[in-house]
C-alpha cells in the first residue's frame, strides 16, 4: 500500500527526489531520458530544472530551442520557481498543448503518452507539454473495403489523424467528440463521435455507460471494445459494424449513429448496427441507383447461396432424389458411383479443405499467398476427383459457395455464414429439407430477438418500416432520401427538404 500511495501522491518540490522516484518507478528504463538545465536569474542565483521525455514518443526539438533561448536571454531575474514555471507556460513554450501536472499518476500518464514533462527545483508541480511524435503508417487506400469509385483514403493507427479525417468530411459544430482512457495498463484512448443535434440520446447514453463499465487491463484493437460493449445475448451475427473507411463512418454518423474510434487500430466501430447494413457498400452511393440496387440484390442472393448451397446438395442427393430431373440424377449417380463417402462426409471434407487453403493464403506472404490458394484449389480439387474421393459436382458446389461468400462487403458476416453453414449441413444430413427449413426458421427467430443498443437487429424488415425501405433491399435515388432511418430514432428526422 505504501508504494501505491507514493505513486498516486503529489509531486515534491525537491527536483532530485522527483527524478529519483520517477526513474525508480519506471525501472531505470533506458528510453526515459532526462535533459538537465540551469536557468540563470542573475550572477549569483540559478534554478535547476529538467525536462523528462520518452525517446521515440516525443519530439522536443522546437520546444527545447525556445526554452533554452529564453533561459539565456529573457528570464526576469526576480522570478521564483513557481512564477518562472508559469512564465514558461504562458510565454515561452510554443507547443500545442501545455497543462499543469500535480499528481504522480497524471505525470506518468502524460509522460507515457508522449508528452514531455518540465519540472523546476522548488516547485511542487510540473508542465506536461504536447510534444508527441506521430510516427505511423501514412493515409493509404483501405485494403479490406476497396471500391472502384469513391474516396481512396482509409483510417490509420493514429487516433487524431482519424478524427481529423472525419472533421474534413463533416464540417459542423455539432460534430462532438468525447475521448476517454480505457485499459488499466495500456490506457488506450477511445473517442466517441456523434452529431449532437441528430443522435438519439438514449443510444448515446448507453454507449457511454457500456464504455465506462469496461474493466480490463489492455485494449489493443477495437474488437476488445466490441466484445465488451455488444448486447449480452449470444449470437453468431455481428451486432457492431466496423469499417476502415472514413466515408462509411461519416455516413453512419450523419444517419444518427455513434462511432467509436480506438487509438492503435484503423478499424472504427459504428452502433447501432443492423443486419441489412452489412449488405451495404459505400460504393452503392457512388454509382447510379438502379445499378446499386441490382448489385445489392446480388449480395442477398450470394448470402443465400453461401449459406444454403452445400446443405441443399446434401439433402437432395441423400433424401430427395425425386426432385432432380432424370438426366441430372443419372449424371450425379454416375459421378458418385466410385465415391466411398456419403454426401455429408464428402461436403465436410471439401469445405474443411477449402477453409484450410483460405487461412493458408491469408497467413502466407503476399508474394506466394495468391499462388498457393489458386494452385492449391485447382490441384487438390482435380486430384480429389480423379482419385474418386469426391465427385465433380461437389467441387462445383463448394466453389460456388466460396465465391458467393466473397461477394459480401462485410468480412465478419462472412465468418458468421461459415459457422452456420456447417450446422445446416448437419441438419440436412439428418433430416433432409425438413432439417434445413427448421434451421432457417430457428435462425430467423433468433435474429428477430437480437438487438443492437436497443434497436431491433432485423429492422426495418422486422419490425417493418415502410419509409426505411428506400435503402434496404433496394437503393433509391438521393431525391427520395427525405428522412433519416426511423428505426434509429434520431432527433432530427428530416435530412433534406421535399421538392
Amino acid at each position: 500500500m505504501a508504494e501505491k500511495e507514493e505513486i498516486t501522491g503529489e509531486i515534491s518540490p525537491w527536483l532530485e527526489d522527483n527524478l529519483r522516484q520517477l526513474k525508480q518507478e519506471l525501472g531505470n528504463s533506458d528510453d526515459v531520458a532526462v535533459r538537465d538545465m540551469k536557468i540563470s536569474l542573475n550572477s549569483n542565483r540559478t534554478i535547476h530544472g529538467a525536462v523528462v521525455y520518452v525517446e521515440g514518443l516525443s519530439n522536443l526539438n522546437s520546444m527545447m530551442e525556445s526554452l533554452l533561448a529564453s533561459c539565456d536571454n529573457n528570464v526576469p531575474t526576480a522570478y521564483d520557481s513557481q512564477t518562472l514555471l508559469e512564465y514558461f507556460k504562458k510565454t515561452v513554450i510554443t507547443a500545442g498543448t501545455v497543462k499543469d501536472i500535480v499528481q504522480w499518476n497524471e505525470l506518468y500518464e502524460a509522460l507515457l503518452s508522449g508528452h514531455s514533462i518540465l519540472m523546476l527545483e522548488g516547485c511542487n508541480r510540473g508542465l506536461a507539454i504536447g510534444t508527441k511524435e506521430l510516427t505511423a503508417r501514412s493515409v493509404e487506400e483501405p485494403n479490406v473495403q476497396s471500391v472502384v469509385r469513391g474516396p481512396r483514403e482509409g483510417f490509420t493507427e493514429v487516433l487524431r489523424w482519424n478524427t481529423a479525417m472525419l472533421r474534413r468530411k463533416i464540417k459542423d459544430r455539432n460534430l462532438w467528440m468525447e475521448t476517454t482512457s480505457v485499459g488499466t495498463v495500456t490506457k488506450t484512448d477511445v473517442t466517441v463521435v456523434y452529431i449532437k443535434n441528430i443522435v438519439n440520446e438514449t443510444v448515446l447514453k448507453e454507449v457511454r455507460n457500456r464504455l465506462s463499465a469496461i474493466d480490463i487491463d489492455a485494449i489493443l484493437e477495437s474488437n476488445y471494445i466490441e466484445e465488451q460493449i455488444k448486447d449480452k445475448r449470444y449470437t453468431p451475427f455481428p451486432t457492431l459494424f466496423n469499417s476502415e473507411r472514413p466515408d462509411v463512418i461519416a455516413a453512419g454518423i450523419l444517419e444518427g449513429r455513434v462511432a467509436i474510434l480506438v487509438d492503435g487500430t484503423p478499424f472504427a466501430l459504428l452502433v447501432p448496427a443492423l443486419f441489412t447494413q452489412f449488405f451495404q457498400s459505400s460504393e452503392d452511393y457512388y454509382q447510379p441507383a438502379d445499378f446499386s440496387s441490382f448489385i445489392r440484390l446480388l449480395r442477398f442472393l450470394s448470402f443465400g447461396l453461401a449459406l444454403l448451397t452445400p446443405s441443399f446438395y446434401i439433402a437432395i442427393t441423400t433424401f430427395h432424389q425425386e426432385m432432380l430431373p432424370t438426366t441430372l440424377l443419372y449424371n450425379l449417380a454416375s459421378q458418385r458411383e466410385g465415391v466411398p463417402f456419403p454426401a455429408f462426409i464428402e461436403a465436410i471434407m471439401m469445405e474443411v479443405t477449402f477453409e484450410i487453403l483460405r487461412e493458408a493464403s491469408v497467413r502466407m506472404p503476399r508474394t506466394v499467398g495468391q499462388s498457393i490458394s489458386i494452385v492449391g484449389t485447382l490441384v487438390i480439387g482435380q486430384a480429389a476427383v480423379e482419385a474418386g474421393l469426391v465427385s465433380a459436382a461437389m467441387v462445383i458446389v463448394v466453389s460456388i459457395t466460396a465465391i458467393s461468400n466473397f461477394v459480401l462487403p462485410a468480412f465478419n458476416l462472412g465468418i458468421t455464414i461459415r459457422i452456420i453453414r456447417f450446422m445446416l449441413m448437419m441438419l440436412a444430413a439428418s433430416f433432409g429439407l425438413y432439417g434445413i427449413f427448421l434451421g432457417i426458421i430457428a435462425i430467423v427467430l433468433h435474429m428477430c430477438g437480437v438487438t443492437s443498443f436497443g434497436v431491433p437487429y432485423m429492422s426495418p424488415l422486422a419490425p417493418f418500416h415502410l419509409t426505411d425501405q428506400k435503402d434496404t433491399l433496394f437503393r433509391f435515388s438521393f431525391p427520395n432520401f427525405i428522412t433519416r432511418p426511423k428505426m434509429l430514432r434520431p432527433k432530427d428526422l428530416v435530412r433534406q427538404k421535399r421538392k
